[in-house]
């Protein structure tokens, strides 16, 4: 995105997901965007979408919301809680202020056109829209890369929706592993998945979170995951369906700084000798080596019962603690003097 690299060997890329936990709030929108940029996120997203055009007037009623939201219809809920499009390009403008990139998910053709014109680095296609292939090749065309959700696809719905995304055109393509739950609970965000859908279908694959904390997207970081997207809010206690189960700002920044230690401690697999850290110190210190159990004067053939085994370690190892026995001390050895091969 916006020529940051992403795949094996790069850093996780960041979305803090601000979703609609605007609220409606102009000043609240742009805060989102600081606290995102000051935890290090890569970039923050909003949903650009219209009720209307979103939903049948005749959708049922969602269980999982609480019993205010629930009472309105789902195409008046979610025109209330929409982004003003003309909110879009300030919010933009903003995040290049603040050196993180814009994006959002576009919800309909006319939010893909606009967020074209903004130059956007990527389209996100949320999972309830990856089924809907005309849509994604609309998308698709523009030549942007295109980054699908996968929450509750098969892996036949996944393999429509990448070839429909690449015959029309897409740039570059990432999926998203997601349980399609507000919150989701652990055991179904199946991490594995990861992995398989890389090998599967050969591009960058991340996590979409909507579990509580961050424990779980670290841990997808560690099983491979390339990009992160993790819901985000100034606070959990405001109104509206999103922010419940969204991190805050103290949990978004430990976040960022956890994946960059994952990232930080994988190494390049190769088991070697101390690291330079451990060297300093630890390395002659902590370890173990042979000492004198007793006091040993010189001249004094040495049997294993003068000798013990302890720490520090830069003296004669452990291992080679019989080739000393029937060798003489050339020097007097007091009682837990670490032995060198110079004493003998």
């Amino acid at each position: 995105m916006s020529g940051r690299p992403i795949g094996s060997g790069h850093p996780c890329y960041v979305i803090a997901e601000a979703g609609a936990n605007h609220n409606r709030d102009l000043d609240i929108a742009r805060r989102l965007i600081d606290v995102a940029a000051d935890a290090g996120a890569d970039a923050v997203k909003f949903q650009t979408y219209s009720g209307k055009t979103l939903y049948s007037t005749k959708t049922p009623r969602f269980d999982y919301l609480d019993d205010d939201l629930a009472a309105k219809p789902a195409h008046e809920l979610l025109e209330e809680i929409s982004l003003p499009r003309d909110w879009q390009p300030v919010l933009a403008e903003h995040c290049r202020d603040r050196g993180v990139e814009f994006m959002s998910s576009p919800f309909d053709r006319q939010a893909v056109d606009e967020l074209d014109a903004l130059d956007v680095g990527a389209f996100k296609i949320a999972s309830f829209e990856l089924v809907d292939l005309p849509f994604i090749r609309y998308a698709a065309a523009r030549g942007r890369a295109l980054i699908m959700s996968t929450g509750m696809a098969s892996l036949g719905e996944i393999d429509d929706a990448v070839t429909a995304a690449r015959e029309a055109g897409a740039g570059e393509i990432a999926l998203l592993q997601c349980a399609s739950l507000y919150p989701a609970p652990a055991h179904a965000m199946n991490l594995r998945s990861i992995p398989a859908m890389y090998q599967a279908f050969g591009v960058p694959v991340g996590l979409s979170d909507h579990t509580r904390g961050t424990h779980v997207a670290v841990a997808a970081v560690a099983m491979g995951a390339c990009i992160v997207e993790k819901h985000f809010t100034l606070d959990r206690s405001l109104p509206g369906p999103d922010h419940p189960f969204a991190a805050e700002p103290k949990e978004l920044h430990e976040l960022v700084s956890h994946i960059r230690d994952t990232e930080a401690a994988f190494g390049d697999g190769v088991k070697r000798g101390p690291t330079r850290e451990e060297a300093v110190e630890m390395y002659t210190k902590a370890r173990r080596s042979v000492v004198a159990a007793v006091a040993i004067p010189v001249g004094t053939v040495i049997t294993a019962e003068m000798l013990t085994v302890k720490r520090p370690g830069f003296g004669i190892k452990p291992k080679y603690i019989d080739l000393l026995v029937g060798r003489v001390a050339r020097v007097d050895i007091d009682d837990d003097d670490v032995v060198t091969w110079d004493m003998v």
